[in-house]
């Protein structure tokens, strides 16, 4: 009889096994959805590594399926209140009506500690006394003039003599690529006070920007696996982990060189109108800034750096590929800086047999209503920053009634929040500028209050204007010199990424315009 029993025992674990296989199996018939499924204990982790790959896509269909705000928790091994929203009440809710209650966060300073201490990762007073720093320096008059005396000396100097290399040769260009090199040298240039040449016809690839993109790149990993599995992989130094480490080396290496030589200019009496000087002359003379040292200097550097280069090398990226699918946008912007052009040429006898390139100067593209609307139109459907993260402090209620628990992590997704028909109506995939324009013809300002690209409240991005003189001025220059034609058979799709790269490039053939009028 014991025998008996202790051979039925024996087959417990076998007999478990089969009741949970079959429940399993069940549950998974039941529910399966290769978009969206709730596992047990693991819940959407699944379904996220399942999409991870077209992750931007997810959202959208995720959000068109099952609602515009989404409560979750994480596997077993991190379970946490989760969060995910597209509805602009509840994002509005959170960075500006009560922006207090939502931080970034000591779990997302640890997710990027790549990019250390510097203004977009912190929070609360050691944020606010860098947002004070920075919102003197950004809009000085004298430092917004250098800003913009870089981007045209830049564009004018690096950025269309490459493209017209590129038409005398016929080549092929991949503009995302260029866009990028353009945006890194200006933001380099704004920070460092010297060029990094990477725009040169002669210029071969660059170490500290190649580093900037593997870090980015692996901490994108990092928000998509469980903390405690990537903490693991840096402990052992594998997979992205050891990618972030060696990225990092080499980030830290050239910073350190850049802040050494910077010292070395100031010390000698080499005055400087560039952010790294400023900064160092501002540490010099408060007592709290001069005792955080060289590292200050390089977490402040790096975050600008991280935010310059990739918020509107990106966006002119996409700017360029809608452009080509809407012609009649195209022509219209050429009609505005056509008029700006002959404005500006209006006393000269060969201002219509013109040749050769142009650039305008970025005041004279302030008031182009149209262009400014474009860009506009461009980042909102393909946000820098697609998506952003935050954490609840307090129990709080937001405006669509979703109950938050402290501690939630929370993800919000402009991506999404652009392509949803109840927030932009039944044109809202549509490339339309006119969105952003009003009944007078004036740029319109409603849109704003579901337009979190530059952020919004008290975080509103500073470097805002910078991004648009720097887009403004190398959009007017590319489309107002050269044809821009998109080589066929391409496939143009987001990157899985923290920043919203193509995925493989955006392949064009420029040819100079006969004529400039």
């Amino acid at each position: 009889m014991d025998f008996q029993w202790f051979c039925q025992f024996e087959r417990w674990p076998e007999f478990v096994l089969a009741i949970l296989s079959f429940f399993s199996i069940r549950w998974y018939v039941n529910h399966n959805n290769s978009v969206f499924m709730r596992w047990p204990v693991l819940d959407i982790l699944p379904s996220l590594l399942q999409n991870v790959h077209r992750v931007h896509e997810w959202t959208v269909e995720i959000s068109n399926m099952v609602g515009s705000t989404i409560v979750g928790r994480g596997p077993i091994f991190g379970r946490s209140e989760m969060l995910f929203t597209c509805d602009p009440r509840n994002v509005e809710y959170m960075v500006r009506t009560n922006f207090s209650n939502y931080p970034k966060g000591s779990e997302f300073l640890e997710t990027f500690d790549l990019i250390g201490e510097g203004i977009f990762n912190i929070d609360f007073e050691a944020w606010h006394a860098q947002r004070r720093m920075a919102h003197t320096l950004f809009t000085s008059k004298e430092f917004r003039s250098y800003i913009a005396n870089i981007n045209r000396n830049l564009v004018q100097n690096a950025l269309v003599p490459l493209l017209t290399h590129s038409s005398k040769n016929s080549s092929v260009l991949d503009f995302e690529d260029v866009f990028l090199r353009y945006a890194f040298d200006s933001i380099f240039t704004v920070i460092f006070g010297k060029s990094s040449n990477c725009l040169a016809l002669n210029a071969t690839s660059n170490e500290f920007s190649n580093a900037i993109d593997d870090g980015t790149e692996a901490m994108f990993f990092r928000n998509v696996i469980p903390s405690p599995l990537w903490k693991v992989l840096r402990f052992f130094r594998m997979g992205t982990e050891r990618k972030l480490a060696e990225a990092q080396k080499t980030i830290d290496f050239h910073l350190k060189e850049y802040i050494s030589e910077k010292k070395d200019e100031l010390s000698k009496g080499i005055e400087g109108k560039d952010l790294l000087a400023a900064y160092m002359k501002m540490q010099a003379q408060k007592e709290e800034l001069s005792s955080k040292g060289d590292k200050y200097l390089r977490d402040t550097a790096l975050s600008f750096l991280f935010a310059g280069r990739d918020s509107s090398g990106t966006s002119l990226t996409w700017f360029f590929w809608l452009l080509s699918k809407s012609p009649r946008v195209e022509e219209i912007i050429l009609e505005e800086l056509r008029s700006v052009y002959l404005k500006k040429n209006a006393n000269s006898e060969n201002s219509h047999k013109l040749k050769g390139p142009w650039v305008f100067d970025a005041d004279e593209l302030k008031g182009l209503v149209y262009l400014h609307a474009a860009l506009s139109e461009v980042l909102r459907l393909y946000p820098p920053l697609p998506m952003n993260r935050k954490i609840s402090v307090k129990e709080d209620i937001l405006p669509d009634g979703t109950v938050m628990k402290p501690g939630t992590k929370i993800l919000f997704s402009m991506y999404a929040m652009a392509r949803m028909e109840w927030v932009w109506g039944k044109d809202c995939a549509e490339f339309k500028p006119e969105r952003w324009i009003d009944a007078d013809g004036k740029l319109s300002h409603d849109p704003m209050s579901k337009f979190f690209v530059f952020n919004a409240g008290p975080r509103t991005c500073i470097g805002k204007d910078m991004a648009f003189t720097q887009m403004k001025l190398a959009a007017a220059a590319v489309l107002f010199n050269f044809h821009v034609e998109v080589v066929e058979g391409q496939e143009v799709l987001p990157k899985p990424s923290l920043v919203l790269h193509t995925r493989n490039g955006l392949l064009v053939r420029v040819k100079e315009r006969e004529n400039l009028y």
